[in-house]
């Protein structure tokens, strides 16, 4: 049961058999009990008032997904259950959270911890952030578990292949999937009675996603545990929860049985959360952002307006020295067309690649190691021309990404750009952006490099165009990119591809760590930039329903080998291969329970 004293637009729908106050009736007593809690925090010397008077019951073997968009306070909710807000942002907190009948609000700092190491198992987003690089899987385990029976029975568990050779592994020789199952077996090494899983699928491919789905969901069964799955993803949580919250701003705005909030939304927050998500059926041929309510990040920062130019094209213009130029401040999502136009794709061809291969060598010469990332590629890409490149980790889609951008070398066949070198946009826009510059020093410095013909003044006007092409505000020239928001940070990103439009835009996982409405803001604006400025796009992705959105073709691979390619929709309708049909079949739907996934872990 779960309510929010704050959330006064829409009553607080009750769980089945529990009172309207929050505090439940019927079943075990909660491992988890939070009432009226309020969490303030100090970020950048602004208070933000994170948590907003939220109550919840977690009860034994109960799952609870904590569903709400990036800074909605899911994940902060979370830390205050684990008595660990973070020191540095001057905490402050009021209500109660009780663990198994402490409270981890008032409990003194041993007491706190004491709990946590009896009561509590985390698991988060990014398993290399929490793994320690300089220890084996074994060391680690060790901390928590000193048998090492029991550390191969813990691995087993979690279906880890050959556990004994593992417990020998380093974090970084492990793929993506066995990291996260290795955080898994070291939180549930004490049996928790509460397990809290934050974003633990949302950086991995849709196959090992379910994998990971389905083990949580076994665990909960042999354990017992309760458990709550912290996502900003409807469909992830109506593959694993029995209840649903939907968080909006530190409000509590929704919540109630998986089914009830999925079939039967009240909030229009949640309604807007359902009709933004990115799905197999949803309409291609129209903007995302037109059928959803407004999410946060787009009730601050606009999209500008496809314009017409003569002919009936779509474009922008582009100066003499080759800088985009607008002219325009931000217009509003609401102005995106209400249909896109037709792409104009013309039969030169931007990208060819013929029997590409890519053989990576490792060890001493009388133990040499290879591994075959790429076995023989062939692709074309045409001039303003939409590709996805579609396949699980280890794969090879994001070498071969490399080496179209000129970052890698083939180790043979034939590689071929035109006009010059591409650009790209990464998963993790906050990285990929100089910590120490602000957005404008980046612009103008790539401005400088390849429009050596401009003055300081024309590459100011350059940057305050380009900034509007991409739906941020003037002032954000002046901003670091640890002072933007996931959202602004990838156009801030797809700001300095473009400022000097490029013939060839390289994109890797743009939207995989970003929620729903802003991936479809972002997917938005790739798909209205390359109708205007004619660029061709090749679009890293596992995630098929974004691959479909945004692509005229998409490529699949597997072992380093495209194995089915086709128009998007014949792709994703009539799949050639058995294995493009495991990838559709793998993606999460709302209103729908996946079947139990086969096949080895990853």
């Amino acid at each position: 049961m779960a309510t929010n004293k704050a959330a006064n637009d829409t009553p607080a729908r009750a769980a089945n058999g529990a009172a309207e106050d929050g505090t439940g009736t019927d079943g075990p007593a909660p491992v988890l009990s939070v009432r009226d809690l309020h969490v303030h925090l100090t970020r950048a010397g602004r208070d933000v008032h994170a948590v907003r008077g939220v109550s919840l019951d977690v009860r034994p073997g109960e799952i609870v997904a904590m569903v709400g968009e990036s800074g909605s306070g899911k994940s902060v909710l979370g830390l205050a259950a684990m008595g660990l807000l973070p020191h540095r942002s001057r905490p402050r907190a009021h209500g109660s959270v009780l663990l198994n009948r402490t409270d981890m609000l008032t409990a003194d700092d041993e007491t706190r911890r004491r709990t946590r190491r009896g009561n509590v198992g985390a698991v988060f987003q990014d398993p290399m952030t929490s793994l320690d690089p300089t220890m084996t899987v074994g060391a680690q385990l060790g901390e928590v578990q000193g048998d090492r029976a029991e550390r191969i029975r813990l691995l087993t568990a979690v279906g880890i292949p050959d556990p004994e050779q593992r417990l020998k592994a380093f974090p970084h020789q492990l793929s993506g999937g066995l990291r996260q199952r290795v955080m898994i077996a070291l939180a549930i090494a004490r049996t928790p009675s509460l397990l809290i899983a934050d974003e633990p699928t949302t950086a991995l491919d849709v196959t090992v996603q379910a994998q990971i789905l389905d083990l949580l969901l076994s665990l909960r069964d042999d354990i017992g545990c309760a458990m709550v799955f912290v996502t900003h993803d409807l469909g992830v949580a109506a593959q694993i929860s029995d209840r649903i919250t939907v968080m909006r701003r530190g409000i509590l705005v929704e919540h109630g049985t998986t089914e009830q909030v999925l079939n039967d939304p009240r909030h229009p927050y949640t309604q807007g959360l359902l009709a933004s998500r990115i799905a197999l059926d949803t309409p291609r041929d129209r903007p995302l952002t037109r059928r959803a309510a407004p999410s946060a990040e787009q009730e601050n920062t606009a999209v500008p307006t496809v314009v017409e130019l003569a002919g009936g094209g779509h474009g922008r213009a582009v100066d003499a020295d080759g800088v985009l130029t607008s002219g325009r401040a931000p217009a509003a999502d609401r102005d995106l067309p209400a249909r896109w136009p037709e792409p104009v794709v013309g039969g030169e061809l931007a990208v060819r690649l013929r029997g590409t291969t890519r053989v990576f060598r490792s060890g001493p010469p009388w133990a040499r190691r290879e591994l075959h990332a790429l076995r023989g590629v062939d692709l074309d890409i045409a001039q303003g021309e939409s590709v996805a490149l579609v396949g699980e980790s280890g794969c090879g889609k994001s070498t071969l990404l490399r080496i179209v951008a000129g970052l890698e070398h083939a180790t043979s066949g034939e590689v071929s750009v035109a006009g010059g070198t591409p650009q790209m946009v990464f998963q993790d826009a906050g990285s990929s952006l100089t910590p120490w510059l602000t957005v404008g020093d980046m612009l103008e410095e790539r401005l400088a490099l390849t429009a050596a013909r401009l003055d300081r003044a024309r590459r100011r006007a350059a940057v305050t165009d380009v900034l509007a092409t991409v739906g941020l505000p003037a002032d954000t020239a002046d901003a670091r990119g640890d002072q933007l928001s996931g959202g602004q940070r990838q156009r801030a990103a797809i700001a300095r591809a473009i400022v000097v439009p490029p013939r060839v835009l390289l994109c890797d996982e743009p939207t995989s760590a970003l929620d729903v409405t802003l991936a479809a803001t972002v997917l938005d604006l790739l798909g209205r930039l390359r109708r205007e400025l004619g660029m061709s796009v090749l679009f890293v992705t596992h995630d098929l329903a974004a691959a479909r959105i945004v692509a005229d073709r998409i490529a699949v691979m597997h072992a380093g080998r495209i194995v089915e390619a086709g128009p998007t929709e014949h792709v994703c309708t009539e799949p050639a291969e058995e294995y493009t049909r495991a990838l559709l079949d793998a993606v999460p739907r709302p209103r729908h329970r996946r079947h139990t996934t086969t096949g080895g872990p990853r």
